[in-house]
């Protein structure tokens, strides 16, 4: 680091980001009618350096009562103890230590989901753009049985897919 900051080569260091905006998106189908909801409220926390993904942090806490899909009956439904239980588990947790570069600002997150008290491995892709405030867009699948969300009645994957679509783009700036 010595020898580059004597011959003038620019050296990444990682750097701790916080969210300054974003959207975090879910697609799912109740009885073939595709539905989108958004969590609005959820944050994020980045500590990454572009030449070592391995090291990265990301972590994103989701309030769960939040969920919002335009539709007063099907939002209040899930907040019910048959789908996210909000009364027993108020928020969920991603988080993933170490990126695996894919190329072209692109990388793979092999993270944990924390939701309903169950902990199971997510994965998540995504690109990263540099600079002072990166943009990071990602999507990944959440299999909603592995967390009991939809479990009884609601278990049936002809009625509501188990695969549910997660979208997410965040803009983040330096941790203070």
């Amino acid at each position: 680091m010595l020898a580059a900051a004597v011959l003038g080569v620019p050296v990444a260091s990682a750097a701790d980001y916080v969210q300054a905006r974003g959207g975090l998106s879910f697609v799912g189908k109740y009885q073939g009618e595709t539905f989108i909801g958004t969590f609005p409220g959820f944050s994020t926390r980045l500590q990454f350096d572009p030449t070592a993904p391995q090291a990265a942090r990301l972590e994103v806490d989701i309030p769960l009562a939040a969920a919002d899909t335009r539709n007063s009956e099907r939002d209040s439904t899930l907040k019910g103890a048959d789908f996210f239980n909000v009364a027993r588990f108020a928020t969920a947790r991603y988080s993933a230590q170490g990126f695996t570069a894919l190329g072209d600002d692109r990388y793979r997150a092999e993270g944990t989901l924390e939701l309903r008290g169950i902990r199971k491995p997510v994965t998540l892709t995504f690109t990263l753009s540099g600079g002072d405030n990166p943009v990071l867009v990602g999507q990944a699948v959440v299999k909603r049985l592995d967390f009991g969300v939809g479990a009884g009645d609601w278990a049936d994957v002809s009625i509501i897919p188990n695969e549910i679509a997660v979208a997410t783009r965040v803009t983040f700036k330096r941790a203070p």
